[in-house]
């Protein structure tokens, strides 16, 4: 700073400069904090994409096992006990390897239960598929639905 009275121990044209634009090591210092910022950025928006992909497998899967289980509750040709599986087909699953095992059991059958009394059977379905990460994932689903209890099979030959 200039104090009046008192002459300046830079020259003129120094003092023009020292008054206008960054230095050398300012710029530098201002160039890697945005290199960081912006490395930070991206690495930010590539997590975000691989769980945005992560996350529509996941709802396609949702949707496939909604599907089965409304498909499995309302086949009336299922066995009574007993255990079903298929794969999806490549178009219904987007591309990517899938399929389904589902189990049936009777629920809580009261003894000694008549052929032809309604009871509640359990339906336990698991749906897997094979993202491109790699892996396999699974979910499971169960849900219950009413059914008569079978009659008891026929000997072989006999009359009934």
């Amino acid at each position: 700073m200039k104090t009046p009275g008192r002459p300046s121990r830079l020259p003129a044209s120094r003092q023009s400069n020292r008054r206008g634009g960054f230095t050398l090591l300012e710029v530098l210092v201002a160039t890697v904090i945005m290199g960081i910022a912006v490395t930070g950025l991206i690495i930010g928006l590539t997590q975000s994409v691989k769980n945005a992909a992560r996350l529509a497998d996941y709802d396609r899967a949702v949707m496939l096992a909604r599907t089965r289980m409304d498909d499995l509750l309302l086949n009336v040709n299922l066995p009574f006990d007993g255990e079903l599986d298929g794969q999806f087909s490549l178009a219904e699953s987007g591309g990517i390897p899938s399929g389904w095992r589902a189990a049936l059991k009777p629920y809580e059958a009261p003894p000694q239960a008549a052929p032809g009394t309604v009871i509640l059977q359990q339906v336990a379905l698991e749906v897997w598929w094979e993202p491109a990460s790699g892996g396999r994932r699974t979910m499971q689903l169960q849900s219950y639905r009413p059914v008569k209890i079978p009659l008891p099979p026929t000997p072989e030959g006999g009359s009934r």
